[in-house]
C-alpha cells in the first residue's frame, strides 16, 4: 500500500503505523549499494554466489538445496507426464519420417537440471517406450543438460551417467542461452525448463495516477544486525560494505585467503556469508520513468512491451522479469518449427493479479525468487509468432507452478 495516497478517514491508521515502522535512535540502516534497478541490485550478485559456490551452502546448511523448496522437492517431476510428453514426441518424430523430414539428430534440452532427477526419469522413460517402439528414437537422440552451476551440472551428471553419450552437460548463462546453444537454432524439439525463469533477475515498474514509474531498490543492513555482524567478524561496521563486496566478487573460499584477518577458513567465511544474508532487507522508491522507449529490458526489448499492461488497469505495479523476458526471447528460435518449449514455473495468469498478492523478490533459502509476469511472456511470444499458453501443472492443478507451454504458430 502507498500511505501517501491514503484518505483522510485513514490518518489516524497511517499515524499510528508510520510510528510503528519508524527507525529507531541509534539503528541507522548500513546501505549495502546505491538506489538502482531491482535487476541491478546486489540481491542478484548474491544470488549468482549462490549458485557458483552451491557446496560451501550445502556444506553450512547440511542439506542439498532442493530439500529447501516446500516438500522437500520441486513439483515438476512426475513420470506419468513424462511418458506423455514423450509418446508426444514420438508422433511428430513418425509423421516427420513419414514424410522424410526427420533430422537424423533428435535434440532435446533442459535448462536448470536441479538433482538430475527429471533427466534421468525423462531418459529412463525414452529407453523403455523407444524399446516398445517399431522405430530406433534413442539411437538419435542427444540430451543436452544446461545449467549456470558447475557444481549442480556435475551432480545431475551422475544421476544420468548410465545414459552415456545420449547426454552432454553445458554450463549456460540463462538469460542468454543461445550464446552456449546457438548450434541448435532450428533444431530443438523439445526445450524443458523448471524453476529457473523465477530465480532470474528482474525489476519492477508502477502506474500511479496517469505516470509511470520505475521501482529502484537499495539492499541494506539493519543497524543491529550490522554491528552484531562485526562483532563477531572482528570489523568495524562500516567496513561491512567492503566485506560484502569483496565475498561476491570473490567467493567464500579466495576471501578467507585474501582476508585471513577476519575469515580464517572457507566455513568462517560461509558464516559471514549466511549472517549478511539472513539479515539483508531492501528499501524502495519510486522514480519516475520518462518515456517506455527510454527502457531497455533487454538487448531486444524496450519497455514499449510493457505499455498494454501499465496503461490497462488503472493504477499498477507490476515485474518485468527482464532476465526470463530475455531467457524466453532466446529460447523460441532455438526450437524446430515442430518443437515445442515447456516450462514449469511460479507464474502470474492474470496481471490484475498484482493488485491483489505479494509476488517477490523474496528470499529463498539463499537464493532470490520472483513469480514471473506470464501475460508478458505471452505477449513476446505472440509478436515472435509463437503459440504461448500458461496452464494448471496437470499433476497438481493446486499448486502455485503453472506449466506455460510455447510452439509456432500455425
Amino acid at each position: 500500500m502507498d500511505l501517501r495516497r491514503a484518505g483522510a478517514d485513514l490518518g489516524p491508521l497511517v499515524t499510528r503505523l508510520l510510528a510503528e515502522h519508524a527507525t529507531p535512535a541509534g539503528s541507522a540502516r548500513l546501505p549495502l549499494e546505491p538506489w538502482g534497478t531491482g535487476s541491478a541490485s546486489c540481491i542478484w550478485r548474491f544470488n549468482t554466489l549462490y549458485w557458483q559456490a552451491l557446496s560451501f551452502w550445502e556444506q553450512a546448511t547440511g542439506r542439498e538445496y532442493e530439500r529447501a523448496l516446500p516438500g522437500g522437492e520441486s513439483a515438476a517431476r512426475d513420470s506419468g507426464a513424462v511418458r506423455e510428453l514423450i509418446l508426444e514426441l514420438f508422433k511428430i518424430w513418425d509423421d516427420l519420417d513419414a514424410r522424410g523430414a526427420l533430422p537424423a539428430e533428435l535434440y532435446v534440452v533442459e535448462l536448470g537440471v536441479g538433482n538430475g532427477s527429471q533427466a534421468r526419469i525423462w531418459l529412463d522413460e525414452f529407453v523403455t517406450l523407444s524399446g516398445m517402439h517399431s522405430r530406433d528414437y534413442y539411437r538419435r537422440l542427444h540430451y543436452l543438460m544446461g545449467d549456470y552451476s558447475p557444481h549442480v551440472l556435475g551432480r545431475a551428471s551422475k544421476a544420468v551417467a548410465h545414459h552415456g553419450d545420449r547426454v552432454n552437460a553445458l554450463v549456460v548463462d540463462a538469460t542468454r542461452p543461445a550464446v552456449s546453444l546457438g548450434f541448435l537454432r532450428g533444431k530443438a524439439f523439445l526445450v524443458y525448463i523448471s524453476n529457473v525463469y523465477d530465480n532470474l533477475p528482474g525489476d519492477e515498474v508502477a502506474r500511479i495516477g496517469g505516470r509511470s514509474y520505475q521501482v529502484e531498490v537499495r539492499a541494506f543492513l539493519p543497524g543491529p544486525d550490522a554491528r552484531r555482524i562485526a562483532r563477531r567478524f572482528a570489523a568495524p561496521a562500516r567496513r561491512l560494505g567492503d566485506l560484502v563486496d569483496k565475498l561476491l566478487r570473490l567467493g567464500p573460499e579466495l576471501l578467507c585467503e585474501a582476508l585471513p584477518q577476519h575469515f580464517g577458513d572457507p566455513a568462517r567465511a560461509v558464516a559471514f556469508w549466511r549472517e549478511i544474508w539472513g539479515a539483508l532487507r531492501l528499501q524502495e522508491r519510486y522514480v519516475p520513468l520518462e518515456g517506455l522507449d527510454l527502457y531497455q529490458i533487454g538487448p531486444d526489448l524496450t519497455g514499449e512491451t510493457l505499455r498494454s499492461q501499465l496503461e490497462s488497469d488503472g493504477d499498477i505495479r507490476m515485474h518485468v522479469n527482464n532476465g526470463a523476458l530475455n531467457s524466453f526471447a532466446d529460447t523460441l528460435p532455438l526450437l524446430h518449427p515442430f518443437g515445442r518449449l515447456l516450462c514449469h514455473d511460479l507464474f502470474v495468469t492474470d496481471v490484475r493479479d498484482y493488485g491483489t498478492g505479494f509476488f517477490g523478490p523474496g528470499k529463498y533459502d539463499g537464493s532470490v525468487v520472483n513469480w514471473v509476469n506470464g501475460p508478458l511472456l505471452r505477449h513476446v511470444g505472440s509478436r515472435a509468432g509463437f503459440d504461448v499458453r500458461i496452464s494448471p501443472f496437470a499433476q497438481r492443478p493446486a499448486a502455485n507452478v503453472k506449466t506455460l507451454t510455447a510452439m509456432v504458430r500455425e
